[in-house]
């Protein structure tokens, strides 16, 4: 709330007052002016009044539904609106007699005098004063001086010879068209108005707490804040050194995802006591038959075996000794052997007589002319 605050009393329509005095004012919109609600600079101010109430309402109350509280207000809002009982818009914005300039182009809020409106250069002024069915000609400074008569005197008050020639059918459509986007305007400020207020009266209690704990801090002496301070920092190293404190672990049993040893049962249930080693590994130790079994397809095991160049297959599961391992991969290749095809004793060919013989026998006979 600290940078609504800031943009609170910096503005036009704020007041310089204390942060716990604020806290009070905001959700009193009714007491602004209607003249300095229908600044961009209010507008804006309220929105990010709104925008915030609603993220801290989420996260403080998530099982709320924002949604259906803002329709809720919303159906409320259109009747109240249309009998004109809104608090602070019961003439829906009727009774501000500047209403026509809020559809300028220009918003002549934020000048003071006609010196300030000569910075926007000829075009824009004229472009301006081209909306507003005015004379566009002249100089910079008369085409500011013009413009700025529109600030604080409506245009049906304004002296003929500041209009352009048959304008008086124009300046009707545009008093009707600017009166409609008027009444427009002031109906979504004063819903935003109506929901901040609603969120105010959800938020109540945190408020009043938020602004006791103001006061409180407010009311305090150096000695006590300083106290305070330091009690904060006693109470923040005592706990990191709760959390740097050796564990008692005498069993040496193995860590859990908290940081703390696993309870006894758990060790023994998995055989995390039983410790087995692998050859192929490096002699690494691999503590329960789960992590045994597991470590067969891991990188380690698998890097072991490529070094040796056996192939890390089903066949060497439960193998950790080099040795063994060996052995094993020249018997797989000797059974290889005898099952591989051998076409000089296993091919077979036939003479005229229908005679089958093997390769190596029908090139003998045949080299010999005997068939």
């Amino acid at each position: 709330m600290h940078g609504l605050y800031n943009e609170y009393i910096n503005s036009k329509f704020g007041e310089k007052i204390e942060y716990s005095a604020y806290l009070d004012v905001f959700p009193q919109t009714h007491k602004i002016p209607l003249n300095l609600k229908l600044t961009r600079q209010y507008r804006e101010y309220l929105d990010h009044v709104l925008d915030y109430l609603t993220s801290f309402f989420q996260r403080t109350e998530p099982l709320q539904d924002v949604d259906r509280i803002f329709s809720k207000v919303e159906a409320e809002f259109e009747e109240r609106w249309a009998d004109g009982n809104v608090h602070g818009w019961e003439g829906k914005g009727l009774e501000n007699g500047n209403s026509t300039n809020q559809g300028a182009i220009i918003d002549l809020d934020y000048y003071d005098n006609a010196d300030e409106l000569v910075s926007l250069g000829p075009k824009k002024l004229k472009e301006a004063l081209a909306a507003l069915s005015l004379k566009s000609g002249g100089t910079v400074q008369q085409r500011a001086e013009r413009l700025f008569l529109t600030k604080h005197t409506p245009l049906e008050k304004l002296d003929r010879k500041h209009f352009a020639k048959g304008s008086t059918h124009v300046i009707e459509q545009n008093n009707a068209a600017t009166h409609s986007q008027h009444i427009s305007t002031c109906k979504d400020m004063a819903l935003t108005e109506v929901k901040m207020q609603r969120l105010c009266e959800l938020l109540d209690e945190t408020i009043v707490r938020t602004k006791e704990n103001v006061e409180k801090k407010q009311a305090l002496t150096y000695e006590e804040m300083e106290a305070e301070r330091e009690e904060e920092e006693v109470q923040a190293e005592s706990e990191s050194d709760e959390d740097e404190q050796q564990i008692y672990n005498p069993l040496k049993l193995p860590m859990g995802w908290d940081g703390k040893p696993i309870p006894y049962w758990l060790y023994k249930l998995h055989g995390l006591g039983q410790e087995f080693k692998c050859e192929i590994c490096g002699n690494h130790s691999y503590w329960g038959r789960r992590a045994f079994e597991r470590h067969f397809k891991e990188w380690r095991h698998q890097h072991g075996m490529r070094c040796l160049g056996i192939p890390n297959t089903k066949n060497f599961n439960e193998i950790t000794s080099i040795k063994e391992a060996k052995v094993l991969w020249e018997k797989i290749q000797e059974r290889q052997g005898v099952n591989k095809w051998r076409p000089e004793l296993e091919e077979e060919y036939e003479d005229k007589d229908g005679n089958i013989y093997n390769k190596k026998t029908f090139t003998d006979l045949r080299r010999q002319g005997l068939i």
